[in-house]
């Protein structure tokens, strides 16, 4: 009997589970070492999510910079920059923090989720879809049909 797929699916078990530690290794690594580059000097990194690729060799790390894009000046692309620059030493330390077969190769992105988040609740906060958003008392035109 052939299983049938329908449409693309999720990450695995596996590739979740190895995800979330090298999130938390990651995080230790961020936190501990002092990178020698002048746009990371004195930024805090928050790591919201690590996607492993199916065979684990490549990671792909969202990172947001501590108070977002709008109070850290603008300058999360050049945070991302600077992650980039360094992640074969990130890697190297990654390494030694984590047991896996394989230490993956590391891709930063900026986290947009946060971004979107902030968006959406400006747009609920408008007032013409705050009307939109109240309750309507119950109507009794239903009473008037017959």
């Amino acid at each position: 009997m052939k299983h049938s797929k329908s449409g693309p699916t999720g990450p695995s078990q596996r590739q979740l589970r190895a995800g979330e530690l090298m999130r938390h290794a990651l995080v230790e690594i961020l936190r501990e070492e002092e990178i020698n580059d002048p746009v990371l000097a004195g930024v805090s990194v928050t790591v919201t999510e690590i996607r492993m690729s199916p065979d684990l060799r490549h990671a792909t790390v969202f990172v947001e910079p501590l108070g977002g894009d709008q109070l850290s000046g603008g300058h999360a692309a050049d945070v991302v920059a600077g992650l980039n620059r360094h992640s074969k030493f990130l890697r190297g330390r990654l390494g030694h923090a984590i047991d896996m077969k394989f230490t993956p190769a590391l891709k930063f992105l900026h986290d947009e989720s946060f971004d979107e988040a902030t968006r959406m609740n400006r747009l609920f906060e408008d007032p013409r879809v705050a009307r939109d958003l109240q309750p309507h008392p119950p109507s009794d035109s239903w009473k008037d049909e017959d």
